[in-house]
């Protein structure tokens, strides 16, 4: 029929031609399709029928424990039916609550403490919080934190876990809420001060450079360290040259990346919070779950 798998999730299948386009998402037997038109929707739909046995259930609400809920100037998702479960599974539905997911005063160590009593419980649970970021991003740090820890789970890494559970209880009436956008700039962030360690190291072997620490990491010897930063250096340079980049410098109060790769005191935090658009639905909301 035309589509084109894309090159990094072999479930997303991509249609264009003049000015339609459309977005296939297959999951097993489920599949969300976004196009650019009802028309266009329509003729997908037949075609597909023609081939497969499926049901068109109409405009998206519930998507593999997403809800998704709309009004006529955003979308709202949700996985807050999820949430309750993960807490029952933990026994922690009336558990204290905590504003928020980590504790800035403490770091964990892969070898302080006992280990956990019961050792399928922790992979399990932070498996299922992993899930959640999907619609939480406010958590993704704090679940990445106790993520480190899987294969050997000791006290204090389940109380880190626990307590992102009981920043959960404080917590689960928040939404993901989608906004249209009428521009295309893109806007990124970058910490300009590395800390005390520089390089990271990996026994993956890294057939290209990377332009981000998040794309990859990088062996520890300093000639790959120092072509690395070259690299990154005239990337920039050239886009800024080309009036394609704009460098300014943010202060750390604006810094919103911060929320994803470091503990917040609690007003930053929740500043930061506020601008991934993660908030309580409006009372005029329908449909949300």
């Amino acid at each position: 029929m035309g589509f084109v798998i894309a090159k990094n999730d072999t479930s997303l299948f991509t249609f264009k031609h003049g000015e339609d386009m459309t977005y296939l998402l297959l999951c097993v037997d489920d599949i969300i399709l976004c196009t650019s038109s009802d028309a266009l929707c329509g003729r997908l739909i037949f075609h597909l029928k023609t081939k497969f046995s499926m049901s068109d259930l109409g405009p998206l609400n519930y998507f593999l424990r997403n809800f998704l809920s709309r009004n006529p100037t955003y979308m709202i998702l949700c996985q807050q039916k999820y949430e309750h479960k993960i807490l029952e599974c933990a026994d922690m539905k009336t558990c204290k609550p905590n504003a928020t997911p980590v504790n800035t005063n403490a770091k964990l160590s892969a070898d302080v403490g006992p280990p956990v009593a019961d050792p399928t419980q922790y992979p399990r649970l932070a498996g299922a919080l992993h899930y959640l970021t999907f619609t939480r991003p406010d958590i993704v740090y704090s679940v990445q934190q106790v993520y480190l820890f899987m294969h050997d789970p000791r006290e204090p890494h389940l109380y880190a876990l626990k307590r992102i559970l009981r920043y959960i209880q404080d917590t689960i009436d928040l939404r993901l809420h989608l906004y249209p956008i009428s521009t295309l700039r893109l806007i990124t962030y970058t910490d300009a001060d590395w800390g005390d360690n520089l390089i990271s190291w990996s026994t993956k072997r890294h057939p290209t450079l990377s332009r981000s620490s998040a794309e990859a990491y990088c062996n520890p010897v300093q000639q790959q360290h120092t072509k690395h930063m070259k690299m990154d250096i005239h990337f920039v340079r050239e886009k800024v040259t080309m009036d394609q980049v704009r460098v300014l410098h943010v202060l750390s109060r604006y810094q919103f990346a911060d929320i994803f790769t470091k503990s917040l005191p609690q007003q930053l935090f929740l500043d930061f919070k506020s601008s991934l658009s993660v908030r309580p639905p409006s009372t005029t909301t329908a449909g949300v779950r």
